[in-house]
């Protein structure tokens, strides 16, 4: 029950009286000498209509001089409703029981209600003493029989926090220190770290929000809690105790780590002080982390150091990568990094990922080998240059990280291509093959140049949409056009042939010798397959040809933002895949016509006089009849008896491309078909560790944790009974982290769940907010 009903019953218990020998009193008095229980006044009228006051003349307020409460009693005023079935009750600020009975000598305004003594009824102590707030709070004769400290600040906070006192339930309070921290966190809202930075983030509007003893309670909160004082030291001196974030204000740190985008001021103040930059551990020490202008100058000197690369040997340039990433790591960590201002600090980690990744040559072994090979983490070199020029906006980090892939990337995109060439120049190359035991409920997905690791990326965000997707590695056609590698991956590909000429890549529909290019979609329709066009995702029945997905489009026509915008467009086509399964559809099946080259500053080109050849693309071109030309030649996928050019190496006939195919590499031809149909399970998702920083749950999963989020609960199977802001999503090292908003949490006993996509329970365990799950601290 809260302090406000039992208060409210308490008065009115005063008017109980015996019929049979006692007369109903005609109204209660509650003398207040100290006027300490004026301030609630408001919220008590808003619970006791009967409930009038002495004072100035306000009858919309209930409140008037002793004449007009009279009146009131009387009920002889027509514009007041008085409750037929409660006793009314008059609350007397600055009048003492003592003013009243002293009849001869009570002040004159006093005098019309000094009869009301003996006709009415005092709500007060059993020894006839006024109540005073704290003896309600702490007296077990009428009162509460709380745990009430006494000083001076205590009894100053309790005052000012009475309304705020009022609201809270009792059994809650049984068993606590109600002293001046306690009170002055009820003004503030029991939340002082939020207090803090809000008050940081905008002090005008801060303070013009809150009255004068919600001001001082603020004060008072920072001065016990964080040895702060707001008014005396300053918001400059706050937030540089916030960057510093030692002792209680670590807490305050973690919170606007938490929540930096609803402080979207703090980091000015904190700029506005002078950081310890001018010692030996400002360099070397995480501690700084807090302080921006220490990522400015680690981002500095990491770009200092990253210009260098470009000039150095491709093997030393990978050694120093990995050096700089031990040291940079961390950083990534940091709520600057969070806010965009350690893009270098990103763009390093796919750096070091492709330094690493690339040891694995692939320009040794079989095909089988080499297959393997890029399968497992060749890719992972290739989008790890996309990733890392996608980190960075600024002209001069972007050449930066042009320099360094040209450096280290480019030769092993020139060796492996040229080798796998002088592969396929003793073997048969494989080309394209396209599953023929289509099903019913199939719908086949075209995507234009779904490079590998784009592949990939979308079978990880597929996987994280809760979906089970498969991969089968195949080889595109060639030249790998789409010309010639889209119909080779249709269902209608065996209806599809070559003819003599081919100086656009276009094949023929075999049985009219028509061109391809505008019968396509009628050979799919008289196949009895639906197109969908546009995005539509149809009807769930049959068989279904979609296309989706401006990968290839993006590369030709936008290299400059390709990149950054690669993403976006990979996780498009994966929600276009969720809503073609949530149609009906059984499978999807993701197919692609060819990969690509891509790299920033252009491609290297390579020689080819524009005479000798009839037709010229990036990567391959169509040699004139009788024409000789120094570069490889290779059979027509669709016609073995029409041969092409391809460009040696990683280069292009073409000078500044930076995005180009056509030609033959493991980036242009080894793709993966992705099926989709099957929904991954959940149920073996455990939590291997979960560790407390304070009010920060670190969480570590095993099993399969894709596509699960983590909450924190008082009740495990009650989502109302979060004690974190929202769910959060395991990051795909199986890590999440969650923060208890609230101090006053810490030492509950709750519950981590682990949820599903149908916010399902699958794993739960018992812990302590802000322990361990040990005991053992």
């Amino acid at each position: 029950m809260k302090l406000l009903d039992i208060l409210t019953s308490s008065i009115r218990a005063s008017a109980a009286y015996n019929a049979d020998f006692q007369a109903a009193p005609s109204c209660i008095l509650w003398p207040d000498a100290e006027r300490q229980w004026r301030d609630a006044m408001p919220i008590l009228q808003a619970a006791m209509p009967e409930l009038f006051i002495l004072g100035d003349y306000e009858p919309q307020k209930r409140q008037g001089p002793a004449i007009w409460l009279r009146c009131v009693l009387g009920r002889s005023l027509a514009d007041i409703d008085l409750p037929e079935n409660l006793t009314p009750v008059i609350y007397l600020p600055g009048v003492g029981r003592r003013d009243l009975r002293a009849v001869d000598n009570c002040p004159k305004p006093l005098q019309p209600l000094a009869p009301l003594q003996y006709s009415g009824v005092f709500f007060s102590q059993a020894n006839a003493r006024d109540w005073t707030i704290l003896a309600w709070l702490v007296s077990s004769d009428g009162g509460l029989g709380l745990d009430a400290a006494k000083d001076d600040a205590s009894r100053k906070a309790m005052l000012a926090a009475l309304p705020r006192l009022l609201r809270e339930d009792s059994a809650c309070l049984q068993g606590k220190k109600l002293d001046s921290d306690f009170f002055n966190s009820l003004l503030t809202g029991g939340d002082p770290v939020r207090e803090i930075l809000q008050w940081l983030n905008g002090d005008a509007e801060f303070r013009a929000a809150r009255s004068e003893n919600e001001w001082q309670a603020f004060v008072e909160i920072c001065k016990s809690g964080f040895a702060f004082d707001p008014a005396r030291d300053g918001l400059l001196c706050a937030a540089e105790n916030l960057a510093r974030h030692e002792g209680p204000w670590l807490k305050a740190w973690e919170r606007y780590r938490e929540s930096w985008r609803h402080f979207p001021n703090i980091e000015a103040q904190i700029r506005k002080c002078s950081p310890p930059n001018g010692t030996l551990d400002w360099y070397l020490s995480e501690k700084n982390s807090g302080w921006p202008q220490w990522n400015d100058e680690q981002e500095e000197s990491l770009r200092k150091k990253l210009a260098a690369l470009g000039s150095v040997a491709s093997h030393e340039c990978a050694a120093r990568l990995l050096e700089l990433e031990k040291i940079h790591a961390k950083r990534r960590d940091s709520l600057w990094a969070e806010t965009g201002q350690a893009p270098l600090a990103h763009a390093l980690r796919e750096l070091a990922a492709l330094a690493e990744n690339s040891r694995a040559s692939l320009a040794a072994g079989s095909i089988g080998d080499i297959v393997k090979i890029y399968a497992a983490s060749g890719w992972r070199v290739d989008d790890a240059a996309l990733k890392a020029m996608s980190e960075c906006t600024e002209t001069r980090d972007r050449e930066i990280i042009r320099d360094i892939l040209r450096n280290i990337y480019l030769p092993w995109l020139e060796d492996s291509s040229r080798y796998l060439q002088s592969l396929f120049e003793n073997h048969q190359y494989a080309g394209a093959s396209c599953e023929s035991a289509w099903r019913e409920g199939d719908c086949l997905l075209f995507v234009d140049g779904l490079r590998m690791d784009c592949a990939k990326n979308l079978a990880t965000l597929l996987a994280g949409r809760g979906l089970r997707p498969k991969e089968e590695i195949y080889w595109a056609p060639l030249p790998s056009l789409t010309a010639t590698g889209k119909p080779a991956v249709s269902p209608v590909c065996g209806q599809i042939s070559g003819g003599d000429e081919n100086a656009d890549f276009e094949p023929v529909v075999t049985a009219s010798g028509k061109a391809l290019k505008g019968n396509f979609e009628k050979l799919l329709a008289e196949a009895g397959w639906e197109i969908l066009k546009n995005g539509a995702t149809g009807s769930g029945n049959g068989r279904a040809w979609a296309e989706y997905g401006e990968l290839d489009q993006e590369g030709h026509h936008k290299t400059a933002r390709f990149a950054v915008n690669l993403h976006g467009l990979i996780a498009e086509i994966a929600k276009y895949i969720s809503a073609l399964l949530a149609a009906g559809w059984s499978r999807v099946i993701v197919v692609t016509d060819h990969g690509w080259l891509w790299l920033p500053g252009g491609l290297p080109k390579i020689g080819l006089p524009a005479d000798l050849v009839e037709n010229k693309w990036g990567r391959c071109a169509v040699p004139k009849a009788g024409s000789i030309i120094n570069a490889r030649k290779y059979p027509w996928h669709w016609n073995k008896n029409r041969y092409f050019a391809l460009a040696d190496g990683a280069k292009c006939f073409r000078a500044g491309q930076e995005y180009a195919h056509g030609g033959l590499s493991l980036q242009e031809c080894l793709l993966l078909r992705i099926i989709v149909g099957e929904t991954a399970k959940n149920d073996n998702a455990r939590l291997a560790d979960v560790k407390w920083l304070g009010l920060r749950c670190k969480l570590l999963a095993s099993g399969p944790f894709t596509g699960l989020r983590a909450d924190i609960r008082l009740e495990p199977a009650n989502a109302d009974s979060s004690l974190a802001a929202l769910p959060k999503a395991f990051k795909s090292d199986g890590t999440v982290s969650v923060i208890v908003g609230n101090d006053e949490d810490a030492g509950r006993e709750a519950y981590i769940v682990l949820l599903d996509a149908e916010n399902r329970i699958v794993a739960q365990e018992k812990t302590v907010i802000g322990g361990c799950r040990d005991g053992n601290g």
